[in-house]
């Protein structure tokens, strides 16, 4: 069995600025890529590096190679060997990563609210919002295999407006 490469330099996790919960969690989650990813692990059942290009926001290769690995180091993901695909790793959620479950379910639903073009069908945010446990237990059992996966999110039913940059206008 070959050793495991250590993850690029890049996708080690940084030192701590504070002991602030909220500080920590954004260290490993607070860009605007890796809960993009988790999401695509929860509702689209995407384990594998090229379903995970393949998706609406078309992150760069070497943007998803980064914050896999960071979810690698930082506990949130596992890589698994997956059978269909000899010598490739997939990537599961652990149970520290499974943790993030309500917080993607609570994303959603603040998302929907607040976007007039959401693509997220209205059906589910209303069960999401008056039955919240039921819905994530139905989440859950899914991620484990002894459930239906959920998939709430479907695509915009009309192209969203550019949303504002904010760094603000460019100089020319």
């Amino acid at each position: 069995m070959k050793p495991r490469a250590a993850p690029p330099r890049s996708a080690r996790l940084r030192p701590r600025r504070s002991s602030c919960p909220i500080s920590y969690a954004l260290d490993i989650l607070g860009d605007r890529w890796t809960l993009l990813i988790v999401r695509d692990l929860v509702f689209s059942g995407k384990r594998m590096f090229g379903q995970f290009l393949q998706s609406d926001e078309h992150i760069a290769t070497n943007i998803l190679t980064d914050r896999l690995g960071r979810l690698v180091c930082a506990g949130v993901l596992q890589r698994d060997a997956t059978p269909a695909s000899a010598g490739r790793s997939g990537y599961r959620l652990t149970e520290r990563g499974l943790g993030l479950v309500p917080l993607l379910l609570d994303l959603v639903v603040w998302g929907a609210r607040n976007d007039p073009h959401t693509g997220a069908p209205p059906e589910f945010v209303a069960r999401a919002e008056t039955h919240r446990e039921e819905v994530l237990a139905e989440i859950m059992a899914g991620l484990s295999g002894t459930g239906d996966p959920v998939r709430p999110a479907a695509g915009p039913a009309s192209p969203p407006p550019p949303t504002p940059s904010p760094r603000g206008r460019r100089r020319r």
